[in-house]
């Protein structure tokens, strides 16, 4: 009986806490923010296994190489 029973979550306390990570991130200056986003950044890189990370390097290198070669074909496209 107890299994089937689920407690119900407030409404207000899911609303405030929806609110709190914009209002913190809001009261930060940009400096701040970068600092946090990089202390997060370096977190969960450490989860992940050395193949993994050079996995996702790979691809972020290839993201770049598509965005400069479509840039640079709108650039020739637009002259």
């Amino acid at each position: 009986m107890i299994k089937n029973m689920r407690a119900k979550k407030n409404p207000n306390a899911v609303a405030l806490g929806k609110l709190g990570g914009k209002a913190r991130a809001a009261s930060l200056s940009a400096t701040e923010r970068s600092e946090a986003a990089s202390k997060a950044g370096k977190a969960r890189s450490e989860k992940l296994s050395a193949a993994e990370r050079s996995r996702i390097a790979k691809l972020a290198v290839q993201a770049r190489e598509r965005k400069r070669k479509q840039e640079k074909r709108d650039r020739k496209g637009g002259n």
